[in-house]
């Protein structure tokens, strides 16, 4: 029943991305970015830094080698989220909102034609974030629990059921809510960058050579001298900037500048600690320290502490994934390329706090079947990859869109300012690729049935629109024919939801056959989905009197706001339309879809589509409309 708006006069792009959040509240905000926006980045170091070492096949690095893998680390961080994110991307915002499909919608805003093109890319990235959102739990938990092994060799053997019974609870908490738990977020994530940073001063106080790393000169002369090698080390290194994706996700919830402050004043300084100082614990000679240089540069005295604040933290950084994912979900469906689906709101005073259960369900299916199939935190860092560098350089091509088309910047501009950045995400993605074959095929193939799902979602419901309107009648002739000649008028109220603004709505006439009357009161009510995040309320409600029977209204939601009809109704009250809830009626169609044996789509597109169909929440619960004043009509088309 929602279609989709555009207004490129609505759509900003540049200084709006801290618009509806208090300044007054700029430690609480910086704070809670803190506790979402930077967990995963956050978590990185645990097994970063060794994999990096691992590609290079040796356990005794030499300190060339280390001062060349630190100096990639530290300007992939500088590139890629100190300028790329924080200066760049974070600017780009959709009235405040940031994500893969926020921007996706603010650069079709900017064609008039709104190219499919640009929609295939977001649908692209939505389907890799999907991806990855069930690896980061996985390897994140995984390599926090692994850290038992540092402790006592023994407690090896709880690793794998204690990180399964992890998972479950966290999966299983989310149907509460996460409003009471994130109060601690943030306090907890400062004690962790905390410890990162004063781990790392201690060791790079007693091997300073490893400042030397700065000079980009070693990445540069690493990178040549391990060519034949390359893609594995670049591959390696990715994973210090994994979850630089959450920072423009998780935009809308905090705004640019309280991210910028968090990570510039703490983040990004105690993560270059960190990975310096475990550079430095490397080349103090210790022949185990390549193994697991994380866990083993903290004294035995602090190794459990460390291992609880580190599960603590990869908790943390799963939540704020999960909760990106249910926000990426509730988009798509806002802007129709996915099937409804049940949302329940865990907080009164949160919008943002939402469960779906049927995205949670799969995401934990897919956590579990990653951490019993890989077994080791290692062996998922093969399949951890490919899903955020595609993010990465698909925003890329969106941001270079919105650059042009919204900053004004002239081509040549955009593609000189951007290349460097292209070349870094296509040199990632790359190296990611060489992975496919240890484990990179999962979030690929997941990021492909979800695209290939999203596809025939948006392709199925172009066919049934098509289909639909080309048996309904204009909604303005049929309007003037019954004014002309009335039927049997009954007294009441009669809402009939409709997608098309044109055509008369299906269940009016097939009430109008089957019943032969009509109410004193009749509304054409259509949702629209705004490609805007939210929509002021003085703008969300347009009514159009279309003749002395019938009330047009159009009532338009943003793509991140829970269409709520009873709401919106209340809303037109003081537009001036007067109804009694308890004497309307809402009027649904109700399809019952049949595969077409020809023309149209593929006879195995139909049957998908008509299956995804049958799965979608009704609109019914969708739009909350009362299930004691609805009356839904069913009609059988043929695809």
């Amino acid at each position: 029943m929602a279609s989709t708006e555009t207004s490129a006069a609505d759509m900003t792009a540049g200084d709006s991305s801290d618009a509806g959040h208090r300044t007054d509240k700029l430690p609480v905000l910086v704070l809670g970015a803190l506790g979402v926006v930077y967990g995963d980045i956050g978590t990185s170091p645990i097994y970063a830094f060794r994999q990096g070492l691992a590609a290079l096949g040796t356990e005794s690095p030499s300190a060339e080698n280390v001062l060349g893998l630190l100096s990639l680390i530290a300007w992939s961080l500088t590139l890629v989220v100190s300028i790329k994110y924080i200066f760049f991307v974070t600017r780009a915002d959709n009235k405040g909102e940031g994500g893969i499909l926020a921007l996706t919608a603010l650069a079709r805003s900017g064609f008039a034609g709104r190219p499919v093109w640009i929609l295939l890319v977001g649908v692209i990235g939505s389907a890799l974030f999907f991806g990855d959102s069930m690896i980061t739990p996985a390897i994140s938990v995984l390599s926090a629990v692994e850290g038992l092994g540092s402790v006592a060799p023994t407690l090896t053997q709880f690793v794998l059921p204690l990180t399964i019974g992890i998972l479950v609870a966290l999966f299983a908490i989310q149907r509460f809510g996460t409003a009471r738990v994130s109060s601690v977020f943030g306090p907890v994530v400062i004690v962790w960058f905390v410890a990162l940073g004063l781990s790392g001063i201690d060791h790079i106080i007693r091997a300073p050579v490893v400042l030397w790393a700065l000079n980009p000169a070693h990445a540069v002369g690493f990178l040549i001298s391990h060519w034949a090698i390359a893609s594995l080390i670049v591959g390696a290194v990715f994973l210090v900037v994994t979850g630089a994706e959450a920072l423009y996700a998780d935009m809308g919830h905090f705004g640019r500048r309280p991210m910028a402050i968090a990570w510039f004043s703490l983040v990004f300084p105690c993560l270059m600690l960190n990975y310096y100082g475990q550079g430095a614990f490397v080349l103090s000679g210790d022949a185990s320290a390549a193994g697991d240089p994380f866990f083993l540069m903290y004294p035995d005295w602090a190794r459990v502490p460390i291992v609880i604040l580190a599960t603590a933290a990869t908790v943390i950084a799963s939540q704020a994934v999960i909760s990106g994912t249910y926000s990426l979900v509730q988009q798509g469906m806002a802007l129709n390329v996915l099937p409804r689906m049940t949302l329940r709101h865990t907080s009164e005073t949160q919008s943002g706090q939402i469960y779906l259960p049927q995205v949670n369900t799969m995401l934990l299916v897919g956590v579990l079947l990653l951490v019993v199939g890989f077994q080791s935190s290692a062996a998922l860092s093969s399949a951890y990859g490919i899903a955020v560098s595609g993010v990465m350089l698909l925003t890329t091509v969106l941001i270079s869109i919105v650059m042009w088309k919204f900053w004004k910047w002239h081509p040549v501009a955009v593609g000189v300012t951007m290349s460097p950045f292209v070349l870094i995400d296509v040199g990632f993605f790359i190296a990611n690729m060489g992975k496919f074959a240890d484990g990179g095929w999962v979030p690929a193939t997941v990021a492909v049935v979800l695209a290939g799902l999203m596809a025939v979602w948006i392709a199925g419901r172009r066919r049934l629109a098509q289909k639909t309107r080309r048996d309904e009648v204009p909604l303005q002739f049929l309007v003037d024919t019954l004014t002309a000649k009335r039927p049997t008028i009954v007294p009441g109220t009669a809402i009939f939801l409709t997608s098309d603004l044109e055509g008369a709505p299906t269940a009016l006439l097939h009430s109008l056959k089957h019943y032969k009357v009509l109410h004193e009161h009749n509304v054409i009510l259509t949702v629209v989905t705004a490609n805007v995040p939210r929509v002021p309320d003085d703008e969300k409600v347009r009514i159009a009197s279309l003749s002395e029977l019938f009330v047009r209204v159009v009532v338009t939601f943003g793509f991140v706001e829970t269409p709520n009809i009873p709401k919106a109704l209340v809303l037109a009250r003081k537009l001036g339309w007067k109804f009694d809830i308890m004497s309307t009626s809402f009027f649904l169609s109700r399809r019952s879809l049949k595969p077409s044996p020809r023309g149209g789509l593929p006879f195995w597109v139909d049957r998908l589509f008509i299956g995804l169909s049958k799965n979608a929440t009704d609109a019914t619960e969708y739009f909350h409309i009362p299930t004691g004043r609805v009356v839904e009509i069913g009609t059988q088309v043929v695809l």
